[in-house]
């Protein structure tokens, strides 16, 4: 099982920035890709960005030229760097990863719990 967990989120002003980071752990023998997704009260889970294991990474049109997504396989680590934020950036971040673990090496669709990030005066 794999697990994921965000970190990063909080409270900040328009025009500020954030970077959010999510670990990956467990029994991991490649992770494929990893997204970052985001929910607003009222609205659907869209996609933001996401990173092969390449480092061929695609953004959200939303969020071009402010958002930019890196990873460190290494540490099955992922960023998301947040610039020039806006209100409408507000919303609950979730971390995604796809690849093959365990002993088996069984795919795997994994989702961090989410967090919160809050852009407002």
């Amino acid at each position: 099982q794999v697990q994921l967990v965000e970190s990063g989120g909080g409270l900040v002003q328009p025009g500020g920035s954030l970077r959010l980071s999510c670990a990956a752990s467990g029994s991991i023998f490649s992770i494929d890709y990893m997204g970052w997704y985001r929910q607003a009260p009222g609205n659907e889970r869209e996609l933001v960005a996401v990173i092969s294991s390449g480092g061929s990474a695609n953004t959200a049109d939303s969020v071009k030229g402010r958002f930019t997504v890196s990873r460190d396989n290494a540490k099955n680590l992922m960023y998301l760097q947040m610039n020039s934020l806006k209100s409408e950036d507000t919303a609950a971040y979730y971390c995604n990863a796809v690849g093959a673990g365990g002993s088996r090496r069984e795919r795997f669709n994994s989702w961090g719990r989410g967090i919160q990030v809050t852009v407002s005066s």
